[in-house]
């Protein structure tokens, strides 16, 4: 009788064993697909969203600059910024997608006005931009998108640079 209860008691311990491995290796797949979205604060999230906004309406703003601005410079410019910023926009792409976070896709409706006012806005949003982006660097929690936002602030100093230097011109 012994024998049969230690027999029959083996043989629901190894099924037990199994289903319990099986659950918990379905737990943890569950918390590693969630972890790549909750690794994100809300802070880099916005920084995310704001950037790919941002991103945009300087393609857009450079789009415009490269067919209806007077100066050569300008329109050098503007399309610096459509094929800078649509390749840092790609990246960023890329990292959202990896990390399961929706960015804007709207386009931004831009119109143009003249050399001038492009490029005093220009510099007043790199200035903004290179805040942000060295801010996110410095202390966003996601380390993928903190070298993005460090290797990108690179990329806006020296816009910032070039577009006060196409400013100084036109005074």
């Amino acid at each position: 009788m012994k024998n049969k209860i230690r027999m029959v008691s083996q043989f629901w311990v190894l099924p037990l064993m199994v289903a319990a491995l099986s659950m918990s290796g379905v737990a943890l797949a569950q918390d590693s697909s969630s972890a790549k979205s909750s690794s994100l604060s809300v802070k880099d999230k916005t920084f995310m969203k704001k950037a790919a906004k941002g991103g945009m309406m300087e393609v857009a703003m450079g789009n415009l600059a490269s067919q209806n601005a007077q100066s050569d410079d300008v329109k050098s410019f503007g399309k610096k910024m459509v094929t800078e910023h649509s390749k840092a926009g790609e990246e960023l792409k890329s990292i959202a997608s990896q990390k399961g976070v929706t960015l804007p896709a709207k386009e931004p409706t831009v119109k143009w006005s003249s050399d001038k006012a492009y490029m005093s806005t220009m510099v007043k949003d790199h200035e903004k931009d290179l805040a942000e982006f060295q801010e996110q660097a410095k202390t966003g929690s996601d380390p993928e998108l903190k070298k993005f936002a460090e290797d990108t602030a690179k990329m806006v100093q020296e816009h910032l640079d070039l577009a006060k230097e196409t400013q100084s011109k036109l005074q």
